[in-house]
């Protein structure tokens, strides 16, 4: 798989200074947590699950999540399975590189017997998504995944979803989340990244956020999240990935622009025709709570719609000032202080570092724009008519 390989090499030539490389299931785990992206859910009930795997790599998802839990209800689980499990294995006869595949259980024991069931079709899997991920859970899970990955001899990773009460509620989260730090640590490699379940947590208070407004201002999630990233997302070794909360809206028919974009980005005429885009697809709320997200350490993102893919990889990629920043910065040895080259910051050697570190990983994976290209030329290229 490779971003944004759906261009044309003369689109990708106007847009990029660094082209994003390939990279494939067995890559190596920090490439493999940033190159997911926008990880779009879809039901394991669902009857062409391979075609639609099949459709949405065409459209550029690089990861994909098969849902046999929330998205499904009990009395469908032993269908769901059944289909999963026939549907994963037709999908290995194609000889196409397709997305990273993972499938969402409910219980630890799924992992062994799925695995099991699934025999050589195993090996399109990148792994498991695990939900309502605890301290006393959490262990059962992580202990069938090293199971099921002996038992197949195919490395498979695991995605703990942090979505319980005991990560909303004050009173338990900093206990919960020490204790999840090192229940983690014995299964490191194992772990590909964690995802959040800010739909989960908003229900532990019985709320849900407006159309439009990011789960930021949502403040109990908000603090879970910074806790969350303060605990698991740290930049000195011991940290993993935290991904971006679900956006759960999709209906271009109800539509809010509220003007949280910056006028400025569209000012070029060739902007023109995206703006409306954004408009016209309910993508502006999504677009600010992306910015948010990077703001915040949260890295891609889970979306339950393909018409969101595009506005989360468009805004992965890294920009050429990023680029020459992050450059600058790793390239000085001994700490200091010097302008950036485009005479606008200043650039800290040692407090920078890690981010510069970060920010050339996603730049190889995402790319690297060029000088007079922005996140909307980005997204203009990719955008085109989405079915769900």
């Amino acid at each position: 798989m490779r971003h944004f390989a759906l261009l044309t090499e003369s689109e990708r030539s106007a847009l990029f200074h660094r082209e994003p490389v390939p990279f494939h299931r067995d890559s190596e785990r920090s490439v493999l947590a940033v190159a997911l992206g926008a990880t779009l859910y879809a039901p394991a009930t669902r009857p062409r699950l391979t075609e639609d795997i099949r459709k949405q790599a065409s459209r550029g998802v690089a990861s994909m999540v098969i849902c046999l839990e929330d998205a499904i209800s009990q009395d469908e689980v032993p269908a769901a399975e059944y289909n999963a499990i026939e549907q994963l294995q037709a999908y290995r006869n194609s000889t196409e590189e397709g997305p990273l595949l993972f499938v969402r259980v409910r219980m630890p024991e799924q992992i062994v017997d799925l695995t099991k069931r699934l025999g050589d079709a195993v090996d399109v899997l990148t792994g498991f998504v695990l939900p309502k991920f605890t301290g006393d859970l959490g262990a059962e899970f992580l202990e069938a995944l090293a199971k099921a990955s002996a038992n197949s001899g195919h490395r498979l990773l695991g995605m703990p979803v942090l979505e319980s009460p005991d990560i909303i509620h004050r009173e338990t989260r900093v206990d919960s989340l020490a204790r999840i730090s090192r229940m983690l640590d014995e299964h490191r490699e194992n772990v590909l990244a964690i995802r959040i379940g800010a739909t989960d947590l908003c229900s532990a208070y019985g709320l849900r956020r407006p159309r439009g407004m990011p789960i930021y201002d949502i403040r109990l999630v908000a603090d879970a999240i910074a806790d969350v990233v303060n605990v698991l997302g740290r930049a000195d070794g011991t940290g993993y990935v935290v991904t971006g909360p679900v956006w759960e809206y999709f209906d271009p028919s109800n539509a809010m622009f509220d003007q949280r974009l910056p006028e400025e980005a569209f000012e070029a005429k060739r902007s023109k025709r995206v703006y409306k885009q954004i408009i016209d697809r309910d993508l502006e709320g999504l677009l600010h709570e992306i910015e948010l997200d990077k703001a915040n350490g949260l890295v891609g993102k889970t979306v339950i719609h393909p018409s969101h893919v595009a506005a989360v990889h468009a805004l992965s990629v890294v920009t050429h000032e990023e680029y020459v920043d992050a450059q600058d910065i790793l390239a000085t040895l001994g700490g200091g202080v010097r302008a950036s080259e485009y005479a606008n910051k200043m650039n800290e050697a040692n407090p920078h570092r890690a981010w510069a570190d970060r920010t050339l990983t996603r730049a190889r994976v995402f790319g690297v724009t060029n000088p007079d290209v922005s996140w909307v030329d980005v997204l203009g290229a990719v955008l085109s008519p989405v079915a769900s």
